[in-house]
Order: structure tokens, then C-alpha cells, then sequence
């Protein structure tokens, strides 16, 4: 952040209605204890995020900014700039965007044309440069701390394998990144992250480490390391998720939190004793990913019209169900985000937080401290909430206060693991929840699956034969007019795969009158079925098929997350 900036930074969020002064004078106050830049202290304070003191310095400036701090570099990135023109230019390259052949550049001073055109002409012919404003001390301290390393998983393994490291070329080998196991680490996250893994797993067999990615829901093996080498890696990200290094045979749980391309990633960490060693998992939470814009969850028009009115009624329990995996706190958060207003107070309990947010209160549960999801209800209405977002309903005592909750004036959302909407109900009476309860105070159901998307890149067009014909519900006989679909090949783009990237179908429930006389009376869920049927509800099959009739997905896809086979009765 550019220092001579400080105070104009000030006053220019003020005059675009991001701060008030009150939060500039708290910021002031802070910056004379701390001496911090401004603009980092109003991002620590949680008054505005970082894009929008980017964006206000980048005004300010008529340059665009960057923070280095808490990096993992880009390997890819680092080859295509020397390390003498980096120091001779004072620049650092980012990361380097393979999809748009596009170079990210750190540079202390953005208008140095004769610089930029310098690194243009020694770059492979067609790589575009964006410039980052950046101080030039962060820049030379990313030089020092990264050049001369092997970054590359292969090159580190190499390396570890021979032990050869010119130690000379790199000043004082005092610097953690001078282990090979450290840049192993943080190059196996980098690669993850690019990758759009939503899940590490570390697995160690007899004689092999396994690495693999779940991605677009799918595990893939990545690696296969000799047993040897996990030991050391263990007790690095231990240390990184604040583990006991020591403690090999109990679980435990932890967090990682890096910056990567510019973005805050964090990684919620588990550890496992097996019978050949401990088994740690990372699942990825990136925030950006994390908080889909309500119009961005795939809904039909009709369907986010509808859930735009479920959200404006002021009380009332609205669930998400689904099994683990299909995207139920990604839904929650993007609700959250779009009523997340100063006029209103949203309080979470939530089993870890996966995703902070600005001015909304969040809690985890915490069992040591005898605070489960009923006794963290209970004090949450001792503070004065709007909405309350129960992580999980589990058990009936959960259940009973979200519903006494939403009876008293409070709009309440929570999930439950149930394979459709209409099974939330039986669910709940499962669990102890009485009828008479249910009804009137639910405001709707949605049940969600994650699908792969087709790669466009790839998809290859083909004539609907006479299964998918039945399963699609379209015309058959010869004098049917043809029908297109689309299968999966695999290219490079998408690793081969034939996907890339996900969606999510659902099933938009609103509870009505007839529906709640139906859950009162303790009506079977068939008649349920039946009575959201004659509504005109559109089922999870009903979902998944329109997508496969808009080419984006394949029948194969829906009917690995949802059963089909009624549609043949």
C-alpha cells in the first residue's frame, strides 16, 4: 500500500459512502499504536475488503495494486522472468494466468514504459504483462525469498532425492524456504489450488504415499511418493495448520490460511492416526469460490424469483438438504451475502466457519467449552438477531430450538442430510420434531446435488437414442423430430477428463397451506410427493434433465447423484 496515499485514501472511501468517519477515527487511532498503512488496518478492522482499497488506490493512483505478503509463487511464473532482470527492474511475477496467456507483474512504478517493454520482447511471443503497483521493498524481499529455489514439485523431489542445492547462489540458508520439504509443501498446495481441488488427501500405504485431489467431486490420484518422505511433510503442515507435532495417534484439527494469485485461501485440516501412519485431508476453502452471487446458483427464473420471496419473509426455518459434498453451505453463504445489510443482525453457529464475512456475527461450536448448536441457539437469542444460521440440525433438541427461534419472529436457516426436499419432513418427525410444530413455520425446503459440467472445449454432439428419448420424456417414433445431446471426450483443457467444473441442480420447495395441513395430519411422503408434483415443483430429476437438454451436462452425470430409474415406469 502506497503511503502517500494514507490520509486521501481516507477521505476518498468516505466520499463514496464505503466508511463513515467514525470507522476512518477508529482506523487513525489504531494506525498511530501500529504505524500500519491505512488502507491494511481498514481491511483488519473488517470495514471494507481488500478489492475495495485496491480499487479506491488504483483511482487515486490511475494504477492498479498488489499485496505480497503471505505469497505462494507461482513456479510457471517465476521461469519466465530472470532473476537479474527482476532485480535490474525491480519486478516480481505474480503468477501467470495459462488460460489467457497473461503474465501478473508486480512493479514498484507501473509507468516504466522502457521496463515493460524490455520484458515484453524477452517473453514468448504472445504473453500479455498486467502490471501491480507494489512497494519496492515487498518486491525485493519476494526476490530474496524465492529466487534460486527449485519450486517445481519435480525439482524439489529431485533435489531432495540428490541433495544438490547450490546454497551459494542463495545468501543465508537460514530462511525456512531453504528446506526442500517447505517448498514441497506450499508447491503440492499451489498446484491443488490451481487445480481447483476442493480436497487434498495425504494417504500413506505400506510402502507408497498417495496424493490425491477431489476435483469437480471426483477423486484423482496426483502423486505417488516413496513412504520416506512423509514424516517430514507430516510434521509441516502440522506446524502450518497449528497441530500437536508431537501427538501421532489421537485426531486432530487445524487450519491453514495462504495468500495465492492474490487471493486468500485457506485450508481446514485433518489429521488421522491409520495403520500406516496418520492420513491428514486438507479441504480447500476459497472464499472467492465460496460466495456465489444469488444469481449465479443456476436457478431458473421462475425458481430465484420464488427463493427471492422465501428470503423476505421475516420468520421462519428455511433447510437446505443434501448429502455431504453437494454444496448446501455454498447455497447458505450466498443467502447470507445477499440479505447481509447494516439493518438487519445475522448470526451463525456453525461447525468449523468456513467463510468469514463482514458484519455478520459468527460462532463455531465448540464441545469443549459445553457450547453445542442447542446451547449456542439459546444464547444467540439473548442478541437481539434477525437471522440465525444453524450449521446442521442433528438431533431434536437442535431441531426444537430453530423452530422456537423461528416462533418468535426470527428467520432461520440451517441443513439437514436427507436425499430430497419432501424427506426434510420425515426427517424431522425422525428426530422428535412434532407435526403441529412443523407446520406453518417452515418457509421452504431446498434440495441440491453437484454436477460435472461438459467442458465446452470438448463436448462432442450426438443424436438422442430411444433410452434417453424414454428418460427425457421426449416424443418417440420415426416421425419424432431429432434431438441433440452432448457427450464427454477429454482434452487438455480439461485434463482429459471430459468435465470441468461444476453446477448444482435443485428443488425448490415452498411450503403452502395445503402442505402444512398435509405435514399437521402426519401425511405419508408419497402423498407429499404427489401433492408438490400436482403443484408443478420441479424435482431434482426434473432439474438434472433440463440441463442435459441444454447441453451442459450428461445423463450419465445426473444419474451418478440422483436415481432415474423411476422415469422408466
Amino acid at each position: 500500500m502506497a503511503e502517500q496515499v494514507k490520509l486521501p485514501l481516507g477521505k476518498l472511501l468516505i466520499q463514496k459512502g464505503v466508511i463513515s468517519e467514525d470507522q476512518l477515527r477508529i482506523a487513525l487511532i489504531e494506525q498511530k499504536r501500529s504505524s500500519e498503512p491505512l488502507g491494511k488496518l481498514l481491511i483488519t478492522l473488517g470495514f471494507v475488503t481488500e478489492a475495495t482499497v485496491r480499487m479506491a488506490l488504483s483511482e487515486n493512483l490511475n494504477q492498479q495494486s498488489a499485496d505480497l505478503t503471505s505469497l505462494v509463487v507461482d513456479a510457471i511464473a517465476l521461469k519466465l522472468i530472470p532473476k537479474d532482470v527482476a532485480k535490474r527492474y525491480h519486478v516480481f511475477p505474480i503468477v501467470y494466468e495459462r488460460a489467457t496467456d497473461n503474465l501478473i507483474l508486480a512493479m514498484s512504478d507501473t509507468s516504466n514504459i522502457v521496463a515493460l517493454d524490455q520484458i515484453s520482447a524477452m517473453l514468448v511471443k504472445g504473453i500479455t504483462i498486467s502490471p501491480l503497483l507494489v512497494n519496492e521493498s515487498d518486491i525485493q524481499r519476494a526476490i530474496d525469498q524465492y529466487y534460486g529455489f527449485e519450486l517445481s514439485i519435480d525439482g524439489i523431489l529431485h533435489e531432495i532425492e540428490t541433495g544438490e542445492v547450490n546454497y551459494a547462489s542463495l545468501g543465508s540458508t537460514s530462511d525456512e524456504y531453504s528446506q526442500p520439504v517447505v517448498r514441497l509443501i506450499d508447491a503440492i498446495l499451489a498446484d491443488a489450488v490451481q487445480n481447483s481441488a476442493s480436497d487434498l488427501h495425504f494417504e500413506p500405504e505400506q510402502s507408497f504415499l498417495r496424493i490425491r485431489y477431489r476435483i469437480d467431486g471426483i477423486l484423482r490420484q496426483i502423486r505417488s511418493l516413496h513412504k520416506s518422505y512423509w514424516p517430514a511433510m507430516a510434521v509441516r503442515l502440522k506446524v502450518m495448520s497449528g497441530m500437536n507435532i508431537a501427538e501421532t495417534r489421537a485426531p486432530q484439527d487445524g487450519r491453514i490460511s495462504i495468500k495465492f494469485s492474490g487471493r486468500q485461501i485457506d485450508f481446514r485440516a485433518s489429521a488421522q492416526a491409520t495403520t500406516h501412519g496418520e492420513n491428514f485431508v486438507l479441504r480447500v476453502l476459497d472464499r472467492q469460490k465460496g460466495i456465489v452471487p444469488l444469481d449465479g446458483l443456476g436457478l431458473g427464473e421462475n425458481e430465484l424469483g420464488l427463493l427471492k420471496l422465501m428470503i423476505a419473509r421475516p420468520d421462519g426455518v428455511i433447510l437446505v438438504t443434501g448429502p455431504t459434498g453437494s454444496g448446501k453451505t455454498t447455497t447458505l453463504y450466498s443467502i447470507l451475502n445477499h440479505i447481509n445489510t447494516e439493518s438487519v443482525n445475522i448470526m451463525t453457529l456453525e461447525d468449523p466457519v468456513e467463510y468469514p464475512m463482514n458484519m455478520i456475527r459468527q460462532t463455531a461450536v465448540n464441545e469443549a467449552a459445553k457450547m453445542g448448536f442447542a446451547d449456542g441457539i439459546r444464547s444467540m437469542m439473548r442478541q437481539d438477531p434477525d437471522i440465525i444460521l444453524v450449521g446442521e440440525i442433528r438431533d431434536r433438541e437442535t431441531a426444537e430450538m430453530a423452530f422456537s427461534a423461528a416462533m418468535t419472529g426470527h428467520q432461520v436457516y440451517s441443513t439437514l442430510h436427507t436425499n430430497s426436499a419432501i424427506g426434510s419432513i420425515s426427517r424431522l418427525l425422525d428426530i422428535g420434531v412434532v407435526a403441529d410444530i412443523m407446520a406453518g413455520n417452515i418457509i421452504g425446503i431446498i434440495a441440491q446435488r453437484l454436477v460435472r459440467r461438459l467442458c465446452p472445449h470438448c463436448r462432442e454432439a450426438y443424436p438422442a437414442e430411444q433410452l434417453e428419448r424414454r428418460l427425457l420424456a421426449l416424443p418417440q417414433g420415426e416421425d419424432a423430430a431429432p434431438v441433440t445431446l452432448y457427450r464427454a471426450l477429454g482434452c487438455e483443457r480439461c485434463a482429459h477428463q471430459g468435465y470441468k467444473g461444476r453446477l448444482a441442480i435443485m428443488e425448490l420447495l415452498k411450503m403452502t397451506p395445503q402442505l402444512d395441513e398435509m405435514v399437521a395430519r402426519r401425511a405419508s411422503s408419497r402423498e407429499l410427493k404427489n401433492a408438490t408434483a400436482a403443484a408443478g415443483v420441479r424435482s431434482l430429476v426434473d432439474d438434472g434433465l433440463r440441463r442435459v437438454r441444454e447441453g451442459v451436462t450428461t445423463l450419465e452425470e445426473i444419474a451418478r447423484v440422483v436415481d432415474l430409474t423411476d422415469r422408466l415406469s
